[in-house]
Protein backbone atom coordinates (compact mmCIF):
# COMPACT_ATOMS: atom_id res chain seq x y z
CA UNK A 1 0.00 0.00 0.00
CA UNK A 2 1.36 3.59 -1.11
CA UNK A 3 1.03 5.83 2.03
CA UNK A 4 -0.41 9.07 1.34
CA UNK A 5 1.44 12.10 0.19
CA UNK A 6 2.76 14.72 2.36
CA UNK A 7 0.81 18.18 1.74
CA UNK A 8 2.67 21.20 0.65
CA UNK A 9 2.32 24.49 1.92
CA UNK A 10 1.23 25.51 -1.90
CA UNK A 11 -1.31 23.07 -1.78
CA UNK A 12 -4.64 24.49 -2.75
CA UNK A 13 -7.78 23.68 -0.43
CA UNK A 14 -10.92 22.73 -2.10
CA UNK A 15 -12.65 26.00 -1.85
CA UNK A 16 -9.54 27.66 -3.56
CA UNK A 17 -9.70 24.82 -6.40
CA UNK A 18 -13.14 25.38 -7.08
CA UNK A 19 -12.47 29.13 -7.82
CA UNK A 20 -9.45 28.12 -9.97
CA UNK A 21 -10.86 25.03 -11.72
CA UNK A 22 -13.01 26.40 -14.53
CA UNK A 23 -9.42 28.70 -15.64
CA UNK A 24 -7.65 25.58 -15.82
CA UNK A 25 -7.41 24.15 -20.24
CA UNK A 26 -7.93 20.81 -20.76
CA UNK A 27 -4.53 18.57 -20.94
CA UNK A 28 -3.34 17.69 -24.16
CA UNK A 29 -3.62 14.47 -25.73
CA UNK A 30 -0.40 12.82 -24.51
CA UNK A 31 0.90 15.00 -22.25
CA UNK A 32 0.92 15.72 -18.31
CA UNK A 33 -2.58 17.31 -16.76
CA UNK A 34 -1.52 20.99 -15.52
CA UNK A 35 -1.24 21.07 -12.24
CA UNK A 36 -2.39 24.06 -10.02
CA UNK A 37 0.11 23.21 -7.64
CA UNK A 38 3.23 22.72 -9.69
CA UNK A 39 2.16 25.91 -11.06
CA UNK A 40 1.93 27.97 -7.86
CA UNK A 41 5.95 26.67 -7.62
CA UNK A 42 6.36 28.66 -10.89
CA UNK A 43 5.32 32.01 -9.56
CA UNK A 44 9.04 32.91 -7.79
CA UNK A 45 10.88 32.02 -10.98
CA UNK A 46 13.54 29.86 -10.67
CA UNK A 47 12.16 28.03 -7.62
CA UNK A 48 10.34 26.13 -10.59
CA UNK A 49 13.60 24.21 -11.27
CA UNK A 50 13.35 23.07 -7.16
CA UNK A 51 9.95 21.45 -7.65
CA UNK A 52 9.10 18.74 -5.68
CA UNK A 53 9.45 15.16 -7.22
CA UNK A 54 5.55 14.39 -7.63
CA UNK A 55 5.13 17.17 -9.51
CA UNK A 56 5.69 17.52 -13.42
CA UNK A 57 9.13 18.66 -14.28
CA UNK A 58 10.61 22.10 -14.41
CA UNK A 59 9.71 22.69 -18.12
CA UNK A 60 6.65 21.89 -18.44
CA UNK A 61 5.37 23.65 -15.56
CA UNK A 62 7.26 27.04 -16.53
CA UNK A 63 5.47 26.39 -20.05
CA UNK A 64 2.22 26.54 -18.63
CA UNK A 65 2.67 29.26 -16.14
CA UNK A 66 4.22 31.56 -18.74
CA UNK A 67 1.05 30.66 -21.21
CA UNK A 68 -1.02 31.37 -18.62
CA UNK A 69 0.52 34.80 -17.66
CA UNK A 70 0.68 35.88 -21.34
CA UNK A 71 -2.76 35.01 -21.51
CA UNK A 72 -3.63 37.21 -18.54
CA UNK A 73 -4.73 34.29 -16.36
CA UNK A 74 -2.43 35.41 -13.54
CA UNK A 75 -3.48 39.05 -13.10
Amino acid sequence: MIPPRRPYATDLTDAEWQLLAPLIPAPKLGGRPPSLTAASWSTPGLLARLLPHDLPPWQTVYHYFRSWRQQGLWE
